[in-house]
């Protein structure tokens, strides 16, 4: 009797969702069966989080339509742990009920949070953008302050800059500033830096550069070394820390709790997982780890997805290089700046901004959330059939 190869993906990110199509129009059907475990029934487009915040409304994109007709089964409920030696992950059901899948290969792709440091206050009053019910909890928010309220954006990377001028943007009655551990922009290029600054300039935000928050109050800010400063509203944006259930398995992981992966995304300890995206921690150009990004994870998801894919249809593994060619990032809807960098992620020289840098941004993001809802469009003539030797689980060494 011939048994179905069981492939289980963990969460329907940008890169989860990727790679479940991806593994969809390559593969057939009748080999393989491809479950994908979510906790929401929508795709969640999370570079746009700072947009749902500051009030503007996201198109709806269920999963049940984006993957109709693929052959992924979507399976609704929260991942509580990983057997990594009996193969076998447990779920809760959004009606509380508890159940076990099991899994021949097993794709971690269960990704990141917001990370509060553990600084005093933070857990309990500021707000995250890292999910959709932390920002629609910042919408709420917002729209309950009046004007002159003073917000505060602690973090002065890439999602701090954009939720503060998102926010400064649509809210010009409201008093943000943003609170940078270094200088505003210090990893740009001279021009990126000078744009961002016009830009926050022309928005009115206060910036306090070179700071840290040491606590969070529920009135007020507490910079060290500094006074403190009033905030009705905290927006937390200090980096992302990954999702615990790893470091909870035998999968050997590194101190953040990143899965330690092969070029193909494959576990060095446990052949039978693949990791991708910010649960995976991958090599990059120069011997870095790549960042946490959509930018670094769904190019993770291709690689993982191919890779499977050819070891179970018995052709040549591929291994693409993953590098970096920009850093996008949307200064309100009007404005943007478009970073080039080397293949290791430093600023060159040249930069895109203005109006054109914002329309980049926009084909970026839509470009994403466009190849996730179409994961088997003109490829279904691809898939292959999977070898027989290949039905069993995957444990042979990596090609």
């Amino acid at each position: 009797m011939h048994q179905q190869h069981r492939i289980v993906v963990l969460g329907a990110g940008y890169t989860g969702a990727t790679a479940a199509g991806r593994l969809a129009k390559r593969l057939h059907g009748d080999d393989v069966r491809i479950t994908l475990v979510n906790a929401e029934p929508d795709f969640v487009e999370r570079v746009r989080m700072h947009q749902l915040a500051a009030g503007q409304e996201l198109k709806a994109r269920p999963f049940a339509e984006m993957f109709r007709g693929t052959g992924v089964e979507l399976r609704l409920g929260h991942v509580t742990a990983v057997d990594a030696e009996r193969r076998t992950v447990a779920v809760t059901d959004r009606d509380g009920a508890e159940a076990e899948l099991a899994y021949d290969t097993l794709v971690y792709a269960l990704g990141s949070a917001w990370d509060d440091h553990g600084v005093p206050g933070a857990d309990r009053y500021a707000h995250q953008i890292a999910s959709r019910p932390g920002a629609l909890r910042l919408r709420e928010r917002l729209a309950a302050l009046g004007a002159g309220q003073p917000v505060v954006v602690v973090g002065g990377g890439l999602t701090g800059l954009e939720a503060a001028t998102e926010i400064a943007e649509a809210r010009p009655d409201l008093d943000v500033a943003l609170v940078a551990r270094g200088g505003l922009g210090d990893w740009l290029s001279d021009k990126g830096r000078a744009h961002l600054r016009k830009v926050v300039d022309r928005l009115g935000i206060t910036v306090h550069e070179n700071a840290a928050v040491t606590e969070v109050g529920q009135t007020r800010v507490s910079l060290d070394g500094r006074e403190s400063i009033p905030s009705a509203a905290t927006v937390w944006t200090t980096g992302f820390a990954v999702h615990p259930i790893a470091k909870a398995t035998t999968l050997e992981v590194s101190d953040t709790g990143q899965i330690v992966v092969d070029r193909t995304m494959r576990s060095v300890s446990h052949p039978e997982v693949y990791a991708i995206g910010d649960a995976a921690l991958v090599e990059g150009p120069g011997g870095q780890p790549l960042r946490m990004s959509c930018a670094s994870g769904v190019p993770t998801a291709w690689q993982a997805a191919d890779a499977l894919a050819a070891r179970l249809t018995g052709t040549k593994v591929p291994t693409v290089p993953i590098r970096y060619f920009n850093q996008c990032v949307s200064l309100g809807r009007k404005e943007g700046l478009i970073q080039y960098v080397t293949a290791d992620d430093r600023a060159k020289a040249a930069v895109l901004t203005g109006r054109t840098a914002a329309l980049y941004k926009e084909i970026i993001c839509k470009g994403a959330a466009w190849g996730v809802a179409h994961p088997t469009v003109g490829t279904v003539a691809r898939r292959r059939r999977v070898r027989a030797a290949a039905a069993r689980p995957v444990s042979e060494p990596a090609a």
